[in-house]
């Protein structure tokens, strides 16, 4: 559908980063839901230099058929260019890194970092043009409509980004203080892709083919990102792929269907993490598989309060399609 650098990116919808949810278990599952692109989920740049051994985790992945971008965060060109090569040297297969500009969480922007950076364009620039230079890869950046209301200078920090080289830009159409709060503005930015040369991604509340279908006629963008939408309805990415593709919709999955997606996920985190960790984990994402559902209350509370093992998982989600 477009291009990354020389990189194909065969769909235009993309799996969008998340922290505590994007890991190679978690994309790895979603790839049967055909998305173009997949993220890591954010990695300090600080902890790969002091060689933080949980931060170094989040690179080990293998080749993939679809190709995966590695989301970096910091606020210093020359860490983020030494913590790219250091994530080469651990993780060969790396073809795209993308520098995390549009964090808005306070424990990241207090250190410069995440939306921070879009306080200075320039800075932003020079993060791009030093990642390039030191590792040759294809460089991309997510980032907001600015820091605030009376801020918004997305326009400027493309311009920067794209003077510095950048093969592709994400847009979460929110400012950085409006946190998630709040509707997204797609048409603030309706006129950005008569002025851009690179591949544009939009995000923001991408739940449905409808929202994904509006972000799209409203900026011509060339792909846009499910996040949120997505925990719990892996299906989504497939039904706006299919929609966009042939202008018709595919039902929505049945509850057997829904339940075998979830304990699916769950075996792949458990290969990935160990049963124990996974299962934490998934205490916040397998309630989501049973939203909209009708008296699912009861089922999704034991999910989200009774998850120990994969058993627990097993014995929840029989009783549901039970109606026990």
């Amino acid at each position: 559908m477009f291009k990354i650098k020389n990189i194909e990116i065969h769909s235009p919808v993309i799996l969008a980063p998340m922290a505590g949810y994007t890991s190679f278990g978690y994309r790895k599952f979603y790839e049967q839901f055909n998305p173009g692109l997949t993220y890591t989920e954010m990695i300090s740049d600080m902890g790969l230099i002091y060689g933080n051994e949980e931060t170094k985790e989040y690179l080990n992945f293998p080749q993939t058929n679809i190709p995966v971008a590695v989301q970096l965060f910091g606020s210093e060109p020359t860490n983020l260019a030494k913590a790219a090569s250091i994530a080469l040297s651990l993780n060969p297969f790396i073809e795209i890194f993308d520098v995390n500009m549009a964090c808005p969480v306070p424990k990241v922007t207090k250190g410069g970092a995440g939306s921070a950076l879009l306080k200075n364009p320039k800075k932003c620039g020079d993060i791009i043009k030093a990642i390039k230079e030191t590792t040759g890869k294809a460089v991309t950046a997510k980032i907001r409509l600015g820091w605030d209301h009376k801020s918004i200078n997305y326009l400027e920090v493309v311009k920067e980004l794209e003077k510095a080289g950048c093969d592709a830009v994400a847009i979460h159409c929110r400012t950085a203080k409006d946190l998630y709060l709040g509707i997204p503005d797609f048409n603030i930015i309706k006129d950005l892709k008569k002025v851009m040369k690179i591949p544009l991604i939009v995000s923001g509340n991408i739940y449905s083919i409808e929202d994904a279908e509006n972000a799209l006629n409203i900026t011509h963008a060339d792909g846009v990102m499910v996040a949120r939408g997505g925990i719990g309805n892996p299906y989504l990415l497939k039904q706006i792929n299919y929609y966009l593709e042939n202008k018709e919709k595919l039902d929505n999955p049945s509850k057997e269907e829904q339940v075998k997606y979830c304990l699916d996920l769950a075996k792949s985190l458990i290969e990935e993490k160990g049963e124990e960790k996974a299962m934490r984990i998934y205490r916040s994402m397998a309630p989501r598989f049973l939203s909209g559902t009708i008296n699912c209350k009861s089922y999704r509370n034991r999910l989200a309060m009774d998850l120990y093992t994969y058993n627990d998982l097993e014995n929840i989600l029989n009783d549901y399609l039970r109606g026990n």
